[in-house]
């Protein structure tokens, strides 16, 4: 089984991209020399929230999350962020890949939740790797696995995020609804003839007495 390691040496935003994507970038090392053609790598992000402070405002917006501080270590809990794969290009040694994780602003998404309720600071985040790895064997291919236990630890700055989504969504958010819910706001803003969105939610808002 081929001895490999790896390490997040950076994550940015992918300038590029049409929607919000981080770029990990990841150094990968093969202790042994051998000679890899290729990794088919599985990479999963998980938020690990037990590994930061939280300020009185951020326990506040976590509540909906985990509930009240009190409860924290019985639902301070991993949320998974997501699951991607790349193909890693032939190397001998160590080699540095970049791996697109798309993001989501989705507020009813437990990861996008816990990333808005953050004002500074990191984020903490484990990746876990599985995948096959193509190695020269005899006169032809062999393949074998990538070894269960391959994760490392990444603090991503919460600034980073914030721009990735500035960049995509400045000064908004969004919200999914079922489909009635959103047929009857449609009626509703048609009935009073407002001109938008914005304008729709707040005047819902101010009859019921909330003021943003």
């Amino acid at each position: 089984m081929p001895d490999l390691n790896f390490r997040c040496i950076g994550v940015r935003p992918a300038t590029w991209a049409a929607a919000p994507t981080l770029l990990f970038d990841l150094e990968i090392t093969e202790a042994s020399q051998r000679r890899i053609y290729a990794i088919g790598l599985h990479c999963q992000i998980r938020l690990d929230p037990v590994r930061r402070r939280y300020t009185a405002e951020e326990e506040a917006a976590l509540l909906d999350l985990f509930g009240e501080p009190a409860r924290w270590g019985r639902t301070l809990h991993p949320i998974q962020v997501a699951t991607v794969s790349t193909l890693v290009p032939g190397f001998t040694g160590a080699t540095t890949v970049e791996v697109p994780v798309p993001c989501t602003y989705d507020t009813e998404v437990a990861a996008a939740k816990y990333f808005r309720a953050l004002r500074d600071g990191e984020i903490p985040l484990l990746l876990l790797f599985s995948g096959s790895v193509y190695l020269p064997g005899g006169e032809g291919l062999i393949v074998e696995n990538v070894p269960w236990d391959r994760e490392c630890n990444v603090r991503l700055p919460v600034a980073t995020w914030r721009e990735l989504m500035d960049a995509h969504f400045p000064g908004t958010g969004w919200l999914r609804l079922q489909t009635e819910t959103l047929e009857a706001l449609q009626e509703y803003r048609r009935t009073r003839m407002l001109p938008s969105w914005e304008d729709t939610f707040a005047t819902l808002l101010k009859e019921a007495g909330v003021h943003p």
